[in-house]
């Protein structure tokens, strides 16, 4: 048998609706993943950085938009549009007029990922 998992968006578990396991849902352990639904006019996505656990995040923008804001910066991203932010930065995504859905990718440079 083939070392394949498939799964829809849709059909992935995880808390309040919007954060979604997609890395757990199809077993992998190498990174963090998880897909963000962040419904229009949702401002309650944390303002946060990962200078504890040194994660650094890749942001891939796969529907609607979002603005990404970190320190006294701010850039507007939309489909296909991708974004890494170091783990020091306090970053904050607030979702475009139609909402977004974000891929979220996360891991500790030279270190193995541990969820």
């Amino acid at each position: 048998m083939a070392d394949v998992t498939i799964k829809k968006v849709e059909d992935l578990e995880g808390y309040q609706g919007q954060f979604l396991y997609a890395g757990k849902a199809l077993g992998v352990t190498s990174w963090g993943m998880n897909v963000l639904k962040l419904p229009a006019g949702w401002t309650d996505y944390p303002d946060h950085d990962h200078t504890k656990d040194g994660q650094e995040e890749v942001y891939l923008v796969l529907d609607g938009s979002a603005t990404l804001s970190a320190g006294a910066e701010s850039w507007t991203l939309s489909r296909g549009m991708m974004a890494r932010v170091g783990p020091a930065q306090k970053r904050k995504l607030t979702p475009g007029p139609n909402g977004v859905t974000i891929l979220a990718l996360g891991g500790t440079p030279g270190k193995a990922y541990s969820s």
